[in-house]
Parts: structure tokens; sequence; C-alpha cells
């Protein structure tokens, strides 16, 4: 393969385009030019030609991964499947995520704690969170300190639906019934829902 020309890109910051007289198009760094002493003109041979791709696909790889997290928090399980997703290989979206993790730009143990943090803001109980984190990747050694970091004592967030559900209603049996089967969909327990709606069950807030 012959290299035809040389430039940067006009739209991506750092990337240099290789441009080959087969008509083929490579994304690169100054780092691939600079290691392979690239220049318009040079002839590679097939064991470079295959070196250079492959010193291509990890460092695209690279710059993937970092515009992905630095749009949005990720766990690395999901990064790894956006990466293959956008083209890259197994091999080359696992080494990515690694130069991520090794840096301390990738962190599922913080990020298991955003993900709890929001779905407890939002009022859901720690079935829902597990769910959550099973779904994005995280490991599953990190999500009871998450849940017992960012959730706390389920009782108050059960006690705020509760009351906002049943505010101005009469707490029969039904109603009651109704509240609970919600936050049963919400992730929580019923051993953590019943002593709640007991305890209530007597106030003024539940009278007619």
């Amino acid at each position: 393969m012959t290299i035809s020309k040389i430039e940067p890109s006009r739209h991506v910051k750092g990337r240099i385009l290789l441009f080959f007289e087969s008509g083929e198009c490579w994304k690169a760094t100054e780092q691939e030019v600079l290691a392979f002493s690239l220049y318009p003109g040079k002839t590679l041979s097939d064991e470079e030609s295959r070196a250079l791709e492959r010193a291509c696909g990890r460092s695209g790889a690279k710059a993937r991964a970092a515009e992905m997290i630095g749009r949005q928090a990720l766990s690395k399980k999901e990064l790894q499947k956006r990466l293959v997703r956008k083209g890259s290989s197994e091999e080359d979206a696992a080494a990515a995520a690694d130069w991520l993790e090794d840096i301390g730009a990738l962190d599922d143990e913080n990020y298991a704690r955003i993900v709890a943090r929001h779905y407890a803001a939002a009022g859901y109980g720690p079935a829902k969170v597990r769910d959550e984190l099973y779904r994005r990747g995280v490991p599953r050694e990190l999500w009871d300190a998450a849940i017992e970091e960012e959730c706390g004592d389920p009782a108050a967030a059960i006690e705020r639906y509760a009351a906002a559900k049943l505010r101005g209603k009469i707490a029969d049996e039904a109603a009651l019934g109704r509240v609970a089967a919600g936050l049963r969909r919400r992730g929580f327990r019923w051993e953590d829902i019943k002593p709640v709606l007991d305890r209530l069950r007597g106030e003024a807030l539940w009278e007619e």
C-alpha cells in the first residue's frame, strides 16, 4: 500500500487522515505517523500495513471511548459494547476501556453510586436500583455498597410515596393495597412496605 496524502482532519482535533493510492482513507493520530515514519509516497509492506491498521484501530477506539464518557457516564461494560457497535473490535474496545480505567476516567464503583443516587432520589427502591445496575453492566460486587450508601433507610421514601398517593383519600384496604402494589413496582420489599403502612394507617393523614 502506498500513501498518497497525509492531512489533519478538519473536523476532529488530533486526527490525521491517511489517504492511499488504492482510494482507502484511514484515521490515525500523530503517534502512528511518527511511530511508522509515515509520509506521502511511502509504500508499506503487508506486515507494516497490518501493524498500522491495528495501531489505528486502537487509537480510534481510545478516541471514541474518551468522547463517549465525556458526553455521558457509563460503566466499563456499557462502554465496551458501544465501542463494538461503532465498529471497534472486541480487543480494541477492551483495551480502550482498560486505558480509561487506568487513568481514572472510568470508574465502575463511582458509576454504581451515581446510578443508585439517581434512582433513590426519584423515589425508587433497592430492587429497582439492582435491576438498573445489572442492566448497565456494573459488576455485582459493587451493588450492595452503592445501595447502602445512596439509598439509605427505605422507610422515608416509602412514607413519602404513600403520603403523596393517599393525601385527601380514604385509606381503606383497597387504597392501601394499590399503594403497596405501586411501591413493589418501584422496587421496595413488602417487609419494608408493611410496617410503614401499618404505622401511617392510624394517623390523621389517613382519615377521611
